[in-house]
Formats: structure tokens, sequence, C-alpha cells
């Protein structure tokens, strides 16, 4: 049941992160805070195919 997701950052769209998420217990889309190495500062990113 776990599927290998990347996440993107929510202002320059780069993948920064790869993870891991149960489609059971979560099937929307991952939001998380994360660090952006590109735009240097914490931003959301969202789970991309």
């Amino acid at each position: 049941m776990r599927v290998i997701i990347s996440l993107a950052c929510g202002e320059c769209k780069r993948r920064n992160y790869s993870t891991m998420k149960n489609k059971k217990n979560d099937p929307d889309r991952l939001e998380r805070n994360k660090y952006c190495k590109w735009c240097r500062k914490h931003v959301p990113h969202k789970e991309v195919k």
C-alpha cells in the first residue's frame, strides 16, 4: 500500500523531496512545509506525480 511520491515547491515548482505515503491512510495529496534550497526559505511543498 505504500507508494513513493515526490514533493514539489509551491513557489518555484522544483521537485526537492521524495517520500513514501500510505494510500489507504492518506488518499488526498500531501502538503508539508519544507525548506527549499533554491528559494532559501520554508515553503509549502505539495505532492506531485
